[in-house]
């Protein structure tokens, strides 16, 4: 509720990593890995931001912030085919009015 994030492994209650404030205080309302490539996820904030970590380009910050401005983004998922090498990646966004958008990511970002 708080915009932190903390990764851990099943075999301790202690978190490996932990991003305080990573979303400036925001709420999380979704996070995810990406399907394609381990080290990158995705969070959304309560206030349609989309904040993507690459863990082994940058473990400290987000390599990348998107606003969603059009509409408030109440949920997301991803998609993908994790057993092809192809790199297509998307995130399906769920907009307050019912809408669905489908935007793909870089390849920079999905390519395992």
């Amino acid at each position: 509720s708080d915009g932190s994030i903390r990764l851990h492994q099943m075999t301790s209650e202690y978190p490996l990593m932990q991003w305080n404030g990573s979303t400036n205080g925001q709420p999380i309302i979704a996070l995810q890995w990406a399907l394609t490539r381990p080290a990158v996820f995705f969070a959304l904030d309560a206030s349609s931001n989309i904040y993507i970590w690459d863990l082994l380009e940058n473990d400290l910050l987000p390599v990348a912030k998107e606003t969603i401005a059009s509409e408030k983004v109440v949920t997301m998922t991803l998609l993908g085919e994790p057993e092809k090498a192809n790199g297509l990646l998307g995130i399906v966004l769920a907009k307050e009015s019912g809408q669905l958008d489908i935007q793909y990511v870089k390849k920079k970002w999905a390519l395992p």
